[in-house]
């Protein structure tokens, strides 16, 4: 792979730390969500992976409608992360909501969001470790 950008992130204490950006864009606090006994006054990692995997998606259902000439700029995507028991330890599950603009046909709606599903490099990363739904709505 041809190295194009490389973001830098230091976590410290686990869940009940902090993540910090190596440029200090991003400095949060991190707590486990009440859910999991925590006190939730903080963010967590299943939060972080939800924004990011969202924010691709739509970058890259940008750049596959932008190819084929539809304008999806008015896109929403919200990833629903899952953190649950598997085996001895943990997995995650995610489904991706993916709300089209106004006007977009549904079959053609399908199709882009297929073919970022194929783009993404959050759909890259997981495909074949976690399962990923797709949702157009």
């Amino acid at each position: 792979m041809d190295a194009l950008y490389t973001a830098v992130a230091t976590a410290t204490h686990g869940r009940e730390g902090r993540a910090v950006t190596s440029d200090g864009k991003l400095d949060v606090g991190l707590s486990a969500p009440k859910e999991l006994g925590g006190d939730g006054k903080g963010t967590n990692p299943e939060q972080l992976f939800a924004a990011g995997y969202a924010a691709c998606f739509g970058s890259a259902l940008g750049v596959v409608g932008r190819a084929a000439k539809v304008d999806v700029a008015d896109a929403a995507v919200t990833a629903e992360v899952v953190l649950g028991k598997e085996g001895e330890g943990f997995g995650l599950a995610v489904t991706l909501r993916v709300e089209l603009p106004d006007g977009l046909d549904e079959e053609t709606g399908r199709k882009l969001v297929e073919q970022a599903h194929q783009v993404c490099p959050y759909s890259n990363a997981t495909r074949g470790n976690i399962p990923v739904e797709l949702v157009v709505e």
